[in-house]
C-alpha cells in the first residue's frame, strides 16, 4: 500500500470500520471497534484506515496479509 500524507480522524476510521465491517472475518470489526475507544497514535489511525480501505476489493492473499497486520495492532 503507498503512503498517504492524509491524517485520518477517528471518525474517518470509523466510518470505514463500519463500511468495511460485513467483509472482516470473525470479531476483527467489533476487536477493531473496541481498539478506536482507546489512545490510538496518529501513525496508527492511518495504517489502519488504508488496511480496510478497499478490504472488499482486496485478493484472498491480500486480505490475509491486512489480516495479519490488523492483528499487530491489537496486541
Amino acid at each position: 500500500m503507498g503512503e498517504c500524507r492524509l491524517n485520518h480522524t477517528v471518525a474517518d476510521v470509523q466510518k470505514k470500520l463500519s463500511e468495511q465491517a460485513p467483509y472482516l472475518p470473525g470479531e476483527r470489526a467489533d476487536q477493531l471497534e473496541a481498539l478506536l475507544a482507546t489512545d490510538l497514535t496518529q501513525e496508527q489511525l492511518n495504517e489502519l484506515f488504508h488496511l480496510l480501505k478497499k478490504y472488499d476489493l482486496a485478493t484472498p492473499e491480500e486480505r490475509l496479509q491486512r489480516d495479519e497486520k490488523m492483528a499487530e495492532l491489537l496486541v
